[in-house]
């Protein structure tokens, strides 16, 4: 999951248009000003060259705005606070669209286009959050009699403001504010040449191969899909790219171990070298985050990026991580021993190596188990895999799920549905983007499309998301089949999307995930994958894509049995990347000897069992923390994942649909956004602060002497 914008994030307009937006959309009809005002925005008309000219429209009608703000002097809710949403939202409205098509729709024309409008908001945010007179205004607001009439969202919301004006640097000196500017937007250029850069070295390999010989264990429905690959690029034989639903099972049943290296070399060293290597990007942002956290007196980027969380201090997240780290480790040390051995005895693979780890376990897992993911395929056919997890939702929440064929999109793949209320009134949208294509930003995540806000005019702005994935696309006339960790892909990504569009919430700043600490906004979405593991909710979407049956019992129970499989090995490999990305942030730097790969082979010598070839530059592609929101912050997948599981032991107690603790845990924790502290917010739901052991015990880690 990643938010249109990180960083300042307090303010947003739609009010009727601005003199400069009126003078663009008579200039010329853009569809991006008309999607100002329109339910959805404009997918299937908007162009490039639609984006600049429109951008400066709204940039000139919001300074205006501003300038008419400051002169008024007003320091309460509908003179101060009120018109500044209106901007942010105004301004919002129109950026995500281009925002959103960058990702899913990558061109060379688009390219620049979206790189000029990101330096032109990143130097727009800057302006506005280190603007004094706004700052002073806010501060008054504070500290008046008003404030305390406000109620708890738009309370919320003016002290989140105010730590984000010091965050961004608005105590600054004016040379200070300058240097902390041109910090920004350096930051936001170089984390979109970090992303694109991994992209293109994503796309610039391909494995082609035309002798049949060297498909041997691959299943025939990755066959198929490398075929239709293939045609599609107008070659013969069968096509394999670095994308992961050609990447993944081709590790997992190639049989020829060289192809594996390929394959492997070629992902594992993406973006590390010749003009896409990111290696001096790294180090730049590294360095420009150091010194910015430093201006605004903290140690280290680490704690600045904490300052916004749930977490206390980097040395608390990493004792958190290597405390899970300590309890993980004999498992997965015993899962290493038993993997090498395996690989020996039943491979011939005495040197096991990590492009032989994915094929060595997935044949362990059959062995034991008697069952592979592809034997699940055939139950996870998508139409029963989405009228499912609507299904669950609407147990859950009493919403109903149905789609709308007149939203404008931006591929013939996409799809839109409303969310309705039981009585059948419209309270939220989302689009559904489901398959890996060419141009489309690998991986999955939830954005914002738009957010729910009372508007000035009294009018409730319902919101919409956007659910992204990257999955094989049907084949032939069969609909798409999915593995049973892609459908808890979609789970995960829908569960973000609830916590976005069922907040009761109207301060747009706070409302949906906005707000919400970044160790915290992972909760709903680890939440929602439990239900792909209890009979009672697979009964409702594992349905045989020929017959129809459901998911057999003696399959189910293999698959329940396999859950924890590996289970230490994967909670390692995740603490190894949370961690080395704290300690990086927490320790990096720039004058010193160490470079990023001594901190991550230090942490891989504390922390790794399995440890990757010399070779590896994971840390290249690792757009997570370089060009996404999780800087210091890839812990919060562990630490939301306690918070998450402690919340699922709460319905294993009462019922996985108990109606009870799903009122609960929707009016807790997906209604009340950012407006209230989290930790407050999860003990009105489970009547107790958050406990580690379901955790472990849904992961099979727990000692029964704990």
């Amino acid at each position: 999951m990643r938010r249109l914008f990180r960083g300042w994030e307090a303010w947003r307009l739609p009010r009727p248009a601005g003199a400069a937006i009126v003078r663009a959309m008579n200039d010329d009809a853009n569809p991006l000003l008309s999607s100002l005002s329109s339910e959805l925005p404009l997918f299937d008309s908007i162009e490039p060259g639609h984006v600049l000219p429109a951008l400066e429209a709204l940039l000139a009608d919001n300074r205006a705005d501003l300038a008419a703000i400051l002169e008024a002097e007003a320091c309460d809710w509908p003179g101060l606070m009120q018109p500044l949403e209106a901007i942010e939202e105004r301004t919002q409205r129109l950026w995500s669209p281009v925002n959103h098509l960058n990702a899913v729709c990558d061109s060379d024309e688009l390219r620049p286009v979206h790189r000029e409008g990101l330096m032109m908001l990143t130097a727009w945010q800057s302006e506005l959050a280190q603007n004094e007179a706004l700052f002073a205004a806010m501060r008054r607001l504070r500290e008046s009699a008003d404030f305390q009439t406000l109620g708890e969202e738009r309370q919320a919301a003016v002290e989140h403001a105010l730590r984000d004006f010091r965050l961004s640097g608005a105590e600054l000196d004016a040379d200070d504010k300058a240097r902390f500017r041109d910090i920004q937007m350096r930051l936001s250029e170089l984390a979109t040449r970090f992303e694109q850069n991994v992209l293109d070295a994503t796309r610039a390999f391909s494995l082609h191969l035309t002798d049949e010989a060297d498909l041997i264990g691959l299943p025939d429905s990755v066959r198929q899909a490398a075929r239709e690959r293939a045609r599609e690029a107008g070659k013969p034989g069968w096509l394999f790219t670095l994308d992961a639903p050609s990447y993944i099972p081709f590790m997992q049943h190639a049989e020829n171990r060289e192809l594996r290296y390929r394959m492997y070399r070629a992902h594992a060293t993406r973006a590390s070298s010749g003009k896409l290597d990111n290696g001096p990007l790294m180090r730049e942002i590294l360095t420009l985050r150091g010194e910015a956290a430093r201006m605004l007196g903290f140690a280290n980027a680490a704690e600045m990026s904490l300052a916004t969380k749930m977490a206390g201090s980097p040395a608390e997240v990493m004792d958190f991580l290597r405390d899970l780290a300590a309890r993980s480790r004999p498992r997965a040390e015993e899962e290493a021993a038993e993997l090498r051995a395996f690989a020996a005895e039943e491979l011939g693979i005495a040197d096991l190596q990590a492009w032989d780890v994915p094929f060595a376990s997935e044949r362990l897992r059959q062995r034991r188990f008697d069952f592979s993911e592809e034997d699940l395929k055939p139950w996870f056919p998508e139409p029963a895999v989405l009228s499912g997890l609507f299904a669950v939702a609407e147990r859950l929440y009493g919403v109903r799920i149905r789609e709308r064929q007149d939203a404008p999109v931006w591929h013939e793949d996409v799809r839109f549905f409303d969310v309705l209320d039981g009585e059948g009134h419209p309270l939220a949208g989302f689009y559904l983007d489901p398959y890996a294509r060419t141009h489309k930003r690998g991986g999955a995540w939830m954005d914002e499309c738009i957010i729910r806000w009372r508007r000035p005019d009294g009018r409730l702005q319902r919101p919409v998301a956007h659910l992204v994935c990257n999955f094989e696309r049907p084949v032939g006339e069969r609909p798409a089949l999915w593995t049973h960790e892609e459908v808890q892909t979609l789970f995960h990504e829908f569960g973000h999307g609830l916590h976005h569009m069922l907040t009761a919430v109207e301060t747009l700043d706070v409302s949906g995930i906005r707000g919400v600490p970044w160790d915290a906004v992972e909760l709903p979405s680890q939440f929602m994958e439990h239900y792909c593991w209890h009979r009672e909710s697979l009964d409702l979407f594992a349905r045989h894509v020929d017959t129809g049956e459901p998911l057999p019992e003696e399959l189910y129970a293999k698959m329940k049995a396999a859950r924890t499989f590996q289970s230490g090995l994967q909670m390692l490999r995740q603490i190894e990347f949370a961690l080395f990305d704290m300690r990086l942030h927490a320790e990096f730097d720039p004058e010193g000897p160490a470079a990023i790969q001594d901190v991550l082979d230090e942490v891989r010598d504390e922390v790794a069992v399995l440890r990757p070839p010399a070779f590896n530059r994971f840390q290249h592609s690792f757009s997570h923390i370089f060009a996404g929101g999780y800087a210091a912050g890839y812990y919060s997948y562990k630490w939301a994942e306690v918070l998450a599981s402690d919340a699922f032991a709460a319905f294993e107690e009462n019922g996985i649909f108990d109606a009870g603790t799903a009122r609960r845990f929707r009016s807790e924790i997906l209604a009340v956004g950012g407006a209230r502290d989290f930790m407050q917010a999860f003990m009105a739901f489970r009547g107790r602060p958050p406990k580690v052991d379901a955790l472990l015990r849904h992961a099979g880690l727990l000692d029964e002497r704990d």
